[in-house]
């Protein structure tokens, strides 16, 4: 992968994951986080699996990214702009809409 498409990807990926490693964490951990998502075979859901990926390269120097961790970015960045743009109307606060977007590192509501 070439070094300017890695600085878009990271640059991208940093604009939409809004949430910190630890507010992630803390959130990965509810029932409220578990409880949404599509499941990935193992009883995990797919965005479950991806904000443990998302704290662990956030964790990362940027120098000490991988190609596998950039191929992820890309794959939350891409998550996060198809379903931000399928925002249901009314209140968001506790909905199924934001609970999936914040497994994968990003908060409407921020």
């Amino acid at each position: 992968m070439k070094e300017n498409k890695k600085d878009d990807i990271y640059d991208d990926f940093y604009n939409k994951v809004n949430m910190t490693p630890s507010e992630l964490e803390d959130w990965l951990s509810t029932e409220k986080a578990k409880s949404v998502g599509q499941d990935s075979g193992d009883g995990e859901s797919i965005g479950h699996k991806s904000g443990q990926k998302i704290i662990k390269i956030k964790r990362t120097k940027k120098d000490d990214l991988n190609d596998s961790n950039y191929e992820h970015m890309q794959k939350v960045t891409a998550y996060i702009a198809r379903h931000t743009a399928q925002k249901p109307s009314g209140d968001v606060e506790e909905s199924d809409w934001r609970y999936s977007l914040k497994n994968w590192g990003h908060d409407p509501l921020k």
